[in-house]
C-alpha cells in the first residue's frame, strides 16, 4: 500500500519536507521513494505539490497522511475538512469552528424539537416532584401517628 506523506530534510531547527510517495512499510527516511510529488518549507509557508501526479496517486489508491492532507486542502487541489493534527487539541482553529456548527444545529434542534438535555431536565424535575409530594405524605403520616390523644 502507498502512503503519501512527509519527508524531513534540511538542517537542524530549519525544517523542510518533502512531500513523497512511499510504500507503508518502508520508513520515511529510507529513501526509497516510490515519487517524489513535491515540498514544503513551514517557516516561509511554501507549498508546491505537482497537481497531477498526486490527484494519481491518491486515485490509484494511496493513502494520504493527515498533515499532507491539510497542506492538499489549503493548496486546494482537493476539497473537504481539514484534520486536527495538533498534539494539543484543545488549541486548534478546527475546534472552535466544530464549537460553531454544533450551536448551529442545535439552534436548528431546538426550533424542530427538544433537545436531550432538556428533555433530560424535564425528567429529572418531573421524578423530583414526585419525590417531594411523597415526601410530604410521609410526613403528614408521621405526624398523625405521633399525636397523642388528649
Amino acid at each position: 500500500m502507498l502512503k503519501i506523506r512527509l519527508q524531513r530534510i534540511g538542517r537542524k531547527n530549519d525544517p523542510s519536507f518533502r512531500v513523497v510517495c512511499v510504500d507503508s512499510k518502508k520508513g520515511p527516511k529510507s529513501n526509497n521513494n516510490v515519487e517524489i510529488l513535491g515540498s514544503y518549507d513551514p517557516k516561509r509557508n511554501y507549498i508546491a505539490i505537482n497537481n497531477e501526479r498526486t490527484l494519481k496517486r491518491i486515485s490509484n489508491g494511496a493513502h494520504v497522511s493527515d498533515t499532507v492532507h491539510n497542506l492538499l486542502i489549503k493548496r486546494s487541489i482537493i476539497k473537504g475538512k481539514k484534520i486536527n493534527v495538533s498534539k494539543n487539541k484543545k488549541n486548534t482553529k478546527n475546534v472552535e469552528s466544530d464549537k460553531e456548527e454544533t450551536s448551529v444545529k442545535k439552534t436548528q434542534s431546538e426550533s424542530s424539537e427538544k433537545t436531550l438535555i432538556e428533555i433530560k431536565s424535564e425528567k429529572i424535575s418531573a421524578d423530583n416532584k414526585k419525590k417531594d409530594t411523597q415526601n410530604e405524605e410521609e410526613k403528614s403520616q408521621k405526624e398523625e401517628t405521633t399525636e397523642l390523644p388528649k
